[in-house]
């Protein structure tokens, strides 16, 4: 029985590990099935119940774990995250290539941001997934283009900034790509352009001293 009871003693870690890798498993079916529906759907047209089918589980297994379709956001917002920092990996400095690491996520994921953006003022779970977002791409602007900012006088490196967050913003992509129909080299073209201006534009006059 002593036997026996040290036995069982010695496998409830691996019960438990076990229980516990299955249900980070499960939760990852979950938001994958989430993200999947987010990324062609409207917000308001996902349901539960097709989540809960294509991750093998019930709707009250996700609305325990999560809390509804608002509860998923968060974690389906740090998965996209963690895929588009991958995605736009860029040395420092090195304008093109950030170009085009920038175009690819674009490329995948455009109409993803879009349709999040154009919901956001509706569900305040999508501002903060939006909101999260608006500052991931600033703060990628910010590593990618450190050389560019460094050594200058703190208005300056704002404006600075401020200007290249604009020029390979989500929007030049819909409407360059999308409105126009312009191919991924001239998309490419006028973000670097733009990122170039703006490198030089801190320099001009405040706006209160702008000619009107």
């Amino acid at each position: 029985m002593k036997i026996d009871a040290e036995l069982s003693d010695e496998r409830r870690p691996y019960r438990q590990t076990a229980r516990a890798a299955a249900a980070e498993a499960t939760a990852q079916r979950i938001v994958d099935a989430f993200r999947a529906r987010l990324e062609r759907l409207w917000f308001e047209d996902i349901r539960l119940e097709d989540v809960a089918q294509e991750a093998g589980v019930t709707v009250q297994t996700i609305i325990r774990r999560f809390g509804g379709k608002e509860g998923l956001l968060g974690p389906t917002s740090d998965a996209i995250e963690r895929d588009v920092l991958s995605t736009r990996e860029a040395p420092p400095g090195d304008a093109p290539a950030a170009v085009a690491a920038l175009v690819r996520d674009y490329e995948v994921n455009g109409e993803v941001y879009m349709r999040a953006l154009a919901q956001e003022d509706r569900y305040p779970a999508l501002r903060r997934m939006t909101d999260t977002g608006r500052a991931s791409h600033r703060g990628w602007v910010e590593r990618v283009f450190a050389p560019e900012l460094a050594g200058q006088p703190d208005d300056i490196a704002r404006r600075r900034l401020d200007g290249l967050v604009v020029a390979t913003d989500v929007y030049v992509w819909k409407l360059i790509r999308r409105d126009m129909g312009r191919s991924v080299s001239e998309l490419e073209d006028h973000m670097l352009r733009l990122i170039q201006a703006a490198l030089f534009i801190p320099n001009a006059l405040p706006t209160q001293d702008i000619p009107r």
